[in-house]
This record gives C-alpha cells, sequence and structure tokens, in this order.
C-alpha cells in the first residue's frame, strides 16, 4: 500500500468540481442564511462549521464501504431519506411558525460577541442543526460514494485520502458559506425589521419544507 498522495494529476479536476458543488445553491446555503438572520453572524459561522463537520462522517462512512450498504439496501437507503426529509421539514415548519409569530429579529444579534446574551440563540442549536442537516442528506452518502473513488488511488488507504479530500471540502465549503454569513450579517439592520424578518422566515421556511418532501418523494436511485 502506498502512501496518501496529498496533491496529484486528479486534484486540480477534483478541486474545481468540489468549487462548483459548494457554490451552487441549495440546503447548506440556506440553512446559513436562516441561522445567520435568526442569531447573527456567530451562528451563521458555527452553522456552516456544523455543515461541514459532516463531510467527515461520509467520508469515512464511504470509505469503510457503509455508503455501499446503504446504497444495496433499499430498506436502511429509504430509512435515511425520510429521516433527512423529515428533519428538513420540521427545520421548515419552525422557520413558518416563526414567521406566523412575526417577531422581529434582534438588531444586537448582528453586533459584536459582546452583545446582550438574550439577543443569541443558544450555541448548541446551530451545532445541531448544521450537523444533522448533513449527516441526514442521502444524497452526499451518495456523492461521496461515488464521486470520492475516482480520486483515490487503489493502492492508496482509502480513509486517510478520503479525509484529506473531506478537508478540502470543507475549507472550500466554509469560505464560500462564510461568505454568504458576512454578507447577509452586513444587513443587520434590514433584518431587524419585524416585516422582513417575517418574509425570510416564511420564504426559507416554504423552501425547506418544498426540499424536505422532494427529498422523500425522489425514487431511489439506481
Amino acid at each position: 500500500m502506498s502512501p496518501v498522495t496529498l496533491v496529484d494529476a486528479q486534484f486540480i479536476p477534483f478541486l474545481i468540481a468540489i468549487t462548483l458543488l459548494s457554490i451552487t445553491p441549495g440546503v447548506d446555503t440556506l440553512l446559513v442564511i436562516r441561522n445567520t438572520a435568526r442569531g447573527g453572524v456567530r451562528d451563521g459561522v458555527v452553522t456552516s462549521l456544523a455543515i461541514c463537520c459532516g463531510l467527515f462522517v461520509h467520508a469515512t462512512i464511504s470509505a469503510l464501504g457503509i455508503s455501499l450498504i446503504l446504497l444495496q439496501s433499499a430498506m436502511a437507503f429509504n430509512l435515511l431519506k425520510l429521516a433527512g426529509a423529515g428533519y428538513l421539514v420540521w427545520l421548515g415548519i419552525s422557520s413558518l411558525l416563526a414567521a406566523k409569530r412575526g417577531v422581529a429579529l434582534p438588531v444586537g444579534a448582528f453586533d459584536q460577541p459582546r452583545s446582550p446574551p438574550h439577543s443569541q440563540v443558544r450555541l448548541w442549536k446551530p451545532i445541531r442543526e448544521g450537523l444533522l442537516s448533513n449527516v441526514l442528506n442521502p444524497k452526499t452518502v451518495v456523492f461521496y460514494m461515488a464521486f470520492l473513488p475516482q480520486f483515490i488511488a487503489p493502492t492508496e488507504p482509502a480513509l486517510l485520502k478520503s479525509l484529506w479530500l473531506a478537508g478540502v471540502h470543507f475549507v472550500i465549503a466554509n469560505v464560500w458559506q462564510i461568505g454568504v454569513v458576512l454578507l447577509v450579517g452586513s444587513a443587520g439592520r434590514l433584518l431587524a425589521s419585524a416585516r422582513f424578518a417575517r418574509v425570510l422566515n416564511a420564504t426559507t421556511g416554504a423552501v425547506l419544507v418544498i426540499f424536505g418532501l422532494r427529498l422523500a418523494l425522489e425514487q431511489r436511485p439506481v
């Protein structure tokens, strides 16, 4: 077994593909925007980090072959798919309920960490939401199972190379998502408007519910 080659002929194609994937709008970007609007820049950054930590989970299960089991077992795959879909719907409904209440987002949530504690959501909440939204996403399981092996030589240790590639994905995705966080965070005064908060919560909630329902109704890939 040869040592892991961190940068080889396949690295640039991987870098391009993973960058394009990271900047494509999806559930991750939507969740980062929602949590930044809800709890400020801190919560947005934490959500991004938590989402991307899930990549290492997928890289590990892909390298160990668990993903193959999920792909070959209709029941296991469907259970994971329904769990992920249910979680997205739950997040969406939470946003819709917040929109119905029409509570303005606190301006202090977009200030520096010295802001009063009551203006921020507890740290565990964006961590949980970000990590679970990624780990429970069967599309990421399928993607990593199909994508990563193309960049791992048969003689290389699959787990170490998978974790390295996931680390590259982690950095690129966070650069993009934290950029989105800072952009949203700079609009703190606008987001503090009760009307804007209601529209934002209603929009993100509806999209999350749609994403969840679409995921639940999708046919198992062949």
